[in-house]
């Protein structure tokens, strides 16, 4: 694993204080498993062409490692160049509520915010 980032400092991707709480929430309320981390990664497809990816998961070699908060979020190394810089926000609103991302890699999104390309 490389660790990156610790502490409140942002490089390659960060999340906003509501994205950690919902990430903290769904560790509690799943009882998540100590050696679990948040991944975040993107795969083919979607109306853009790359999809985001998030799931709990534990570390593997060669993974980059973020921490902020006291949360650790995993990205395999082949996907850290399209999330470089990507903050991760979880809106709470009637029309928008779940995690979005605000990539500057990205030169095309789609209506749903879930692809880029």
């Amino acid at each position: 694993m490389n660790d990156v980032l610790t502490g409140n400092a942002v490089k390659g991707l960060s999340l906003t204080e509501s994205a950690i709480a919902e990430v903290k929430r769904l560790r509690t309320s799943q009882n998540m498993e100590a050696d679990k981390f948040l991944r975040i990664g993107v795969k083919g497809g979607g109306c853009a062409g790359f999809s985001y990816v998030m799931e709990f998961d534990t570390a593997k070699p060669g993974d980059t490692v973020y921490e902020q908060d006291g949360e650790k979020v995993l990205v395999d190394l082949m996907h850290d160049m399209y999330l470089n810089g990507t903050v991760v926000d979880f809106g709470t609103g009637l029309n928008a509520r779940g995690f979005t991302y605000s990539n500057p890699n990205a030169s095309k999104t789609c209506g749903c915010g879930e692809s880029f390309g």
